[in-house]
């Protein structure tokens, strides 16, 4: 098994990750994604989200996808990973461990601060990992979202002050 940057071969697979990831985390509705969409924000001329994936033989086990973000306290980039998975019948094989890891050396090649996520409060399996791997749970925060119609009234104010 490898870990390596996702290819548009790899879309349809990361596509149905995706889907089963929503699934998973009892929102399989949710999903807006398809292969089109998802091709064009992986490999546009300028991309700015990115995948990796742990390859066995032509097989794909599980991928992160995840983007830059800024740390206006270190002066620094990280990045944030948006979605982390591996199928249910590979876990606990170092699949998930090699995914991070190659995140993880990803952000010291490029003197990135640090690598963010969130994890579901209830997803106990995940947060023991993760812990695992050394990485601690933010307290005190609390993630927010704007989105729908609340995103759409919000743009649509006047900005001007009067």
């Amino acid at each position: 098994m490898i870990v390596r940057p996702a290819t548009r071969d790899d879309v349809p697979a990361l596509v149905g990750l995706i889907r089963d990831l929503a699934t998973y985390e009892r929102e399989p509705d949710a999903v807006e994604v398809d292969e089109e969409l998802l091709a064009d924000a992986l490999f546009a001329a300028e991309p700015v989200v990115f995948a990796n994936v742990a390859d066995d033989d032509g097989s794909v086990l599980g991928m992160t996808i995840y983007f830059r973000n800024f740390s206006t306290w270190t002066g620094r980039l990280g990045i944030y990973l948006e979605d982390f998975y591996v199928r249910p019948e590979t876990r606990g094989a170092g699949v998930g461990r090699a995914l991070m890891a190659a995140l993880a050396d990803e952000a010291r090649a490029h003197g990135y601060a640090r690598i963010d996520w969130s994890v579901l409060d209830w997803n106990e399996t995940a947060i023991r990992f993760y812990q695992s791997i050394g990485a601690v749970p933010m307290d005190g925060w609390t993630g927010y979202r704007l989105s729908g119609e609340a995103l759409a009234a919000l743009g649509s104010t006047d900005h001007q002050e009067r």
